[in-house]
């Protein structure tokens, strides 16, 4: 049986180069193609020959791309299937340690290429600044450490995904216990709070050592490549050409000045409500007029039916993408043990489609992560006529506002889901987790850039520099008895271990969904056609210009931040 809810996917374009069959894990059937490629490059006589080689070059990496991403897929959807983690783990660990360097000796022909000039300049602006730093910036050496990297991660995952509790005589993932925080009882959540705050502890010293190895490796890279720590090198490496750590430091020095006030109100305003003289660690996601927990959905297929809904509402040509990817098979949506944390979409390359993935349980964020990863589809599916590889993509930057101002555009319909007195309930816990996210996006970024800035520290100082970050950003809570796990709040979060510097982009991001979000308080229509115009770029232009394409700017200073705070709080005025 497969272990993908999907089948074989036709390519989006015939394959020219590729051979039709192909056994991704032999690294001797892959090679061939490489050595052609490498041949012909050098060779290119004319400008039509250099373009076709590149669109080559392109259909290859696709078609590697996507075997990478089923294996992936496959991996995070069953996390316990031995078959699965195997596959995966040797395509990380016998083919990708070869494609590196083979990669690179292509990005060095096409910069050697004579050709290259005579190329038009607009179209290639960007893969020609993306394949300067590839070049610059590889390192054979980094190859097995990158490896052993990916290793590292996959344990993370798999440990994250083992974890369970016993709760009321019931076996339950830590992601179930989620819904619990939302139960008007107070003991109960309580109860459930407690249980997952200490099998995470249990395994404390494990994510440690996980992140220990990790820090070192990255080091490691950074100084074979010769900067001088990891963060240098991951600015350089995460192509962030138009800002800098420093700007980074600023952005949360505004999110301090012009955030940070109203979270500490809506705090103050949910203690009152819930009259408590402090608020503790579980009383954050409870409804403060304690009614029932909002319960959106019972089952996955609801909850896809009520989305298609939204888009059906919202736009047609949305509408038909994620009706696509239904017929298609191109979800998997719903939590199970065995099932790794978190959701992501990821982009079939070759067939030039989208995957979602997530841990639906019933909860209100659900309604929330599928509008946003719904959001990354359209992205992908935007982008389907572009041949050129690398630019289906965009900078994180951007492919999180086509996500993230999809929630907010989404919010407008939001009453497929719920009766009329609950709309305003959703949009209210929406709005105030927009807010309450800017500060732990600053905590974790600034926690980063610590840790990166400061090679050989012990993990003595990086708790105690957590916790001033805590002090800073954090919720006004009573942590009184839980203070170890307040100290190890950011195991939770996979970036940290996965993705390293991929958080301040959610926070940049989510300023132009708000941006997006204003527009369409003005005229929807033309909100909406600038947001789709923006995703049909792709990675084809430089950041501030994908901005600008959606009738948004790059900025991220506290003139840009306060009149969108404004504006979330006269509609949460309104639904409060």
């Amino acid at each position: 049986m497969s272990l993908l809810p999907f089948g074989d996917l036709p390519a989006y374009r015939s394959r020219k180069f590729v051979p039709a069959k192909i056994d991704w894990s032999d690294w001797n059937q892959i090679a061939p193609l490489f050595d052609a490629l490498e041949k012909r490059g050098a060779e290119c006589k004319t400008v039509q020959d250099f373009e076709r080689w590149l669109l080559d070059g392109s259909e290859f990496m696709a078609a590697i791309d996507e075997e990478s991403s089923r294996r992936y897929i496959a991996m995070t959807c069953h996390t316990e299937n031995a078959d699965a983690e195997k596959a995966y783990l040797h395509f990380v660990e016998n083919i990708e340690p070869h494609l590196k360097p083979r990669q690179f000796k292509l990005s060095e022909i096409y910069l050697q290429q004579p050709l290259r000039k005579q190329l038009p300049k607009r179209r290639y602006e960007v893969f020609d600044r993306d394949t300067e730093v590839h070049v610059e910036l590889f390192r054979q050496e980094n190859v097995p450490l990158e490896t052993e990297e990916a290793k590292l991660g996959q344990q993370y995952q798999k440990l994250s995904g083992s974890l369970t509790v016993q709760f009321r005589g019931e076996d339950k993932t830590l992601v179930q216990m989620a819904r619990f925080m939302e139960e008007p009882d107070r003991a109960v959540r309580q109860e459930a709070w407690e249980l997952v705050a200490r099998r995470r502890l249990q395994e404390a010293e494990k994510f440690e050592d996980i992140f220990e190895k990790l820090v070192k490796l990255r080091e490691q890279i950074a100084g074979n490549a010769g900067f001088k720590n990891y963060l240098e090198y991951a600015f350089r490496a995460k192509r962030r050409f138009d800002y800098t750590p420093e700007d980074c430091l600023r952005f949360h020095d505004a999110i301090e000045k012009e955030i940070m006030p109203l979270n500490r109100e809506l705090q103050a305003k949910r203690r009152k409500e819930l009259g408590l003289e402090k608020l503790r660690p579980w009383d954050l996601a409870v409804d403060p007029m304690n009614r029932s927990p909002l319960r959106p959905f019972e089952l996955v297929d609801d909850m896809v039916a009520k989305t298609q809904k939204i888009f059906g509402k919202l736009d047609a040509e949305l509408s038909r993408g994620f009706q696509t990817m239904q017929t298609m098979r191109l979800l998997d949506l719903a939590n199970r043990k065995g099932k790794a944390p978190g959701g992501y979409q990821s982009t079939l390359n070759e067939a030039r489609l989208p995957f979602i993935f997530m841990n639906a349980v019933g909860v209100h964020r659900d309604v929330e992560t599928i509008l946003h990863e719904a959001g990354h589809a359209f992205h992908a599916l935007a982008t389907r006529d572009e041949d050129l590889y690398s630019y289906r993509s965009a900078p994180i930057e951007f492919c999180e506002v086509a996500s993230m101002a999809m929630e907010l555009l989404g919010d407008e319909f939001i009453g497929e889901f719920y009766a009329s007195e609950d709309v305003s309930r959703a949009i209210r816990e929406h709005l105030e987790g927009i807010i309450k996210f800017f500060p732990w996006m600053a905590t974790i970024d600034a926690f980063q850039i610590w840790i990166y800035q400061h090679p050989g520290h012990s993990p003595k100082d990086r708790t105690a520099f957590w916790l001033k970050l805590m002090q800073r950003f954090g919720d006004d809570l009573d942590w009184n008895g839980y203070e170890d796990v307040r100290a190890h709040l950011w195991h939770r979060q996979l970036h940290v271990f996965l993705h390293p510097f991929y958080y301040v982009e959610y926070g940049i991001a989510q300023l132009g969904a708000l941006q997006v979000w204003a527009n369409s308080k003005k005229d929807k229509a033309k909100a909406l056609q600038a947001y789709k115009r923006g995703l049909a770029l792709g990675g084809s232009r430089p950041l501030p210009e994908l901005f600008q394409a959606a009738d948004c700017k790059l900025a991220f200073d506290s003139g840009t931040i306060k009149p969108l705070v404004e504006l979330v709080r006269r509609e949460l005025a309104k639904v409060s």
